[in-house]
């Protein structure tokens, strides 16, 4: 099992945004998008993860605008958002605020024009047998740097430390994690882990290596797809449960796991939570707040409910953000994360117990527990009314809805019925003994 590791203390409890910059505002800028910042942090955004903010290239650009992660230059800021002074002043808005910001970070290729490619020697790039410089996954408008190359590792890490040190950002949020060599993401911890200690490192990856002295927190792109083969129906509740059980068994018991029902990739691919989960989108959101280790994401346009696949190399703003009651779910479920320490991700978070109930192909019936607070989670992840029969144990007793603040006894013995994607989520009562 790989080492375990204590984290930045903010990002226990923390709700993680992500901000696509180029449709977050008309304006598609920084200026405009520090705007946005104070909404958000209403919302209970404790963390804002910037897509890339750097010049991107212009040989075989995608779209009208290219994309984010054909990097040009990762010391500079594309001109379309903005200049190096108003980087700072989104992040020092964010810090005023309370809030961290999170850099995207794309480690194993740059534009096919990059910086790079005119200033460093050529073996910084893998070749082809022409000598071009390798395209990686068929990504015809990147470069493939060669990390058998260990100067290639510190021109990295020395252009991360430029924004830790001349940016005062918080932590990366690094692209495709798994195609470069965990040892340079551990060295990337030992070296900017003396400029920041509380430096947070998030995977965009799954594999329980990354943990190994490198990573805070990794994605759970296989939970994500159980989610929507769940709301579609094609699978049951019951491969969540066992995915949940080995996933306990993969990773340390430290590590965070980035929650989500939609993102950057899943929205401008495969359509919004609306279209890949349709009913099944609002319960779907609740668990990714109330899972075990998990960190909960929000990504641009589901605070207001957009139900739109944002075109991803072209300016397709977020029409409206006046807050709703899309806004308003998210701030109780920020709420309820912020409040519960038995939320908590990582090995703060309390694990999860399950309460046996008779229909466990529909039915999640689990409780989180840690020293002075309990949440019950009862969450018919079907879309069938279901007959529900079961006892509650020593569960029973005392709690407040988690999202109405009302008191509710749970019983020893529920019997009743439950609709289809419907769910109850109760704290523990601190004005009520059990």
């Amino acid at each position: 099992m790989e080492s375990e590791r204590t984290h930045a203390p903010w990002s226990y409890g923390a709700v993680l945004y992500e901000m696509n910059l180029r449709q977050q505002t008309p304006e598609g800028t920084l200026r405009a998008a520090a705007e946005r910042l104070e909404g958000l942090r209403a919302m209970g955004v404790d963390a804002v993860w910037l897509m890339p903010v750097y010049p991107i290239g212009e040989v075989n650009r995608k779209g009208s605008l290219g994309s984010y992660y054909a990097v040009r230059d990762y010391e500079a800021i594309n001109p379309e958002f903005g200049t190096a002074e108003d980087f700072d002043a989104f992040v020092g808005r964010a810090h005023a605020l309370g809030m961290k910001v999170l850099l995207d970070w794309v480690a194993n290729h740059t534009s096919r024009d990059a910086r790079w490619l005119r200033e460093k020697p050529a073996d910084w790039y893998e070749r082809d047998a022409a000598g071009e410089p390798v395209v990686p996954n068929g990504w015809d408008d990147t470069a493939k740097l060669d990390y058998g190359n260990r100067a290639v590792w510190q021109g990295q890490i020395d252009a991360m430390r430029f924004w830790l040190e001349k940016h005062g950002i918080d932590g990366f949020r690094c692209d495709m994690a798994m195609l470069v060599p965990i040892a340079f993401w551990q060295e990337v911890r030992r070296q900017l882990g003396r400029v920041r200690p509380d430096l947070f490192l998030l995977a965009e990856a799954e594999e329980p290596y990354l943990f190994d002295g490198a990573f805070d927190a990794c994605y759970t792109w296989e939970l994500h797809h159980l989610m929507n083969d769940v709301a579609r129906q094609d699978k049951r509740v019951t491969a969540i449960r066992d995915y949940l059980y080995a996933d306990r068994q993969r990773y340390p018991r430290s590590a965070i796991r980035l929650m989500f029902t939609s993102n950057h990739d899943e929205n401008s691919w495969n359509g919004s939570e609306f279209r890949r989960m349709g009913a099944a989108a609002e319960i779907m959101a609740v668990l990714t707040f109330v899972l075990e280790k998990g960190m909960p994401l929000i990504y641009t346009g589901q605070e207001v409910g957009y139900d739109h696949a944002f075109r991803f190399f072209d300016r397709d703003p977020l029409p409206a953000t006046a807050p709703n009651g899309h806004t308003a779910f998210y701030r109780r479920l920020a709420t309820l994360k912020h409040t519960n320490p038995a939320l908590a991700a990582g090995e703060r978070g309390g694990e999860t117990i399950e309460i046996r109930n008779n229909a466990e192909d529909c039915l999640m019936t689990f409780v989180r527990e840690v020293a002075g607070n309990r949440v019950v989670a009862i969450m018919n992840l079907s879309p069938y009314t279901i007959r529900v029969d079961y006892r509650t144990g020593i569960y029973a007793g005392a709690y407040r809805d988690g999202f109405t603040g009302e008191r509710f006894d749970l019983p020893g013995h529920v019997e009743g019925e439950m609709a289809g994607w419907s769910y109850r989520i109760l704290t523990s009562d601190p004005d009520r003994k059990p």
